[in-house]
């Protein structure tokens, strides 16, 4: 697969329903994955397989995921800028 069709399924993967997640989602595809290694794009696919309902709680910090490595990323993907 191109990374040109890649993105886009990924892309599409990052579309939640809610906005404040689509935003959050595509803020990281569009300024974090290019540079990331393997390993953190395999966390964010982990992350993409979560429900919506969690991505919420974790995203605004109502909660705290159990695995470290989703927690780091939902922290980093926090502190991106708008």
């Amino acid at each position: 697969m191109s990374d040109d069709a890649q993105l886009k399924r990924l892309r599409w993967r990052c579309r939640r329903g809610m906005r404040e997640l689509d935003q959050l989602m595509l803020r990281y595809l569009d300024r974090q994955w290019a540079q990331d290694s393997d390993a953190q794009r395999g966390v964010f696919l982990q992350l993409l397989d979560c429900e919506d309902d969690k991505l919420w709680r974790w995203f605004m910090g109502y909660d705290t995921p159990d695995d470290v490595q989703i927690a780091t990323l939902v922290q980093r993907i926090r502190q991106l800028p708008p």
